[in-house]
This record gives structure tokens, sequence and C-alpha cells, in this order.
């Protein structure tokens, strides 16, 4: 089966990072920051790091695991972490380069019903979770204690 790990990044100003997603023929959408675990990974977490850091060139604590969705191939594992730095123009996964893998921007939304609606969240699943979180209002205050 495989794996993937993802970061709900919330910000000291309670926002969120996405990465919006732009290829050709395809709606824009967005997506959380993370990706495949891989054989070298010690753990979920630590490929959640490794991610991160390709991704957004970014450190992150890492408060909690948030939500798990899982299929017959693969199993998907959001976490709830706060981000203390960042710089997209300083990533370094192989995916940025890949030909035809349309264009990545980093976004930093506000962590609130309204920022969410405004975007094309996916998979859909955590966005309704992180709704939820939200309305419940255990989101921002537990990611930036």
């Amino acid at each position: 089966m495989i794996e993937r790990i993802r970061a709900v990044l919330v910000t000291a100003d309670d926002t969120m990072l996405v990465i919006r997603r732009t290829k050709p023929g395809i709606p824009e959408y967005w997506v959380l920051p993370g990706g495949g675990v891989e054989a070298g990974d010690e753990s979920r977490e630590a490929a959640l790091h490794r991610e991160i850091h390709e991704e957004i060139a970014g450190k992150a604590d890492i408060v909690r695991l948030l939500h798990t969705m899982e299929s017959d191939e693969e199993r998907q594992l959001f976490y709830l972490a706060r981000i203390t730095t960042w710089s997209f123009d300083d990533r370094t996964g192989p995916e940025f380069s890949a030909e035809g893998r349309g264009e990545y921007a980093l976004e930093e939304i506000p962590l609130t019903a309204e920022g969410l609606d405004g975007i094309d969240l996916k998979p859909q699943e955590i966005a309704h979770v992180l709704r939820g979180a939200i309305s419940a209002g255990s989101l921002a205050g537990e990611a930036t204690r």
C-alpha cells in the first residue's frame, strides 16, 4: 500500500500554507504540502519533515495526526503542524523540474471557513475535516500554542 503524508501548515498569523496547482486543461486546485513516504524514511513524521523541506524549504513542528484517509491502494495521513520558516524560492523537490507537471505556487490563506471556501482544496474530504475543525475552534489555537 502506498502511504502519503500531508501537512496542514499553520503560521503564527493563523494562516495556512497551501500549494496552488495549475495544469493545462484542468481547473486549478490546491493541495497541502507533502508527498510519499519513501523506504529510507525513518518514520512518517521524518517523511513529512523531508517533504516540507523539499517543497517549501520549510521547518515545522508537528502537533498531531489530524486525519487519515484510506482506500485499497493508498493511505493518506494529514498532520497538523506549526510552520516556523519557509522559502518557496529555495524548494528542492524533484517534481518542480519534471516536464508536464504544471505549475506550483505557494499561497497563504486565512485559516477560516471563508479562506477555505475561496479555494478548491483537494481531496475534498480534508477540506471538509478542516471546515469542521475551524467551526469547532480547535485548529488555530492548537497549532499556535
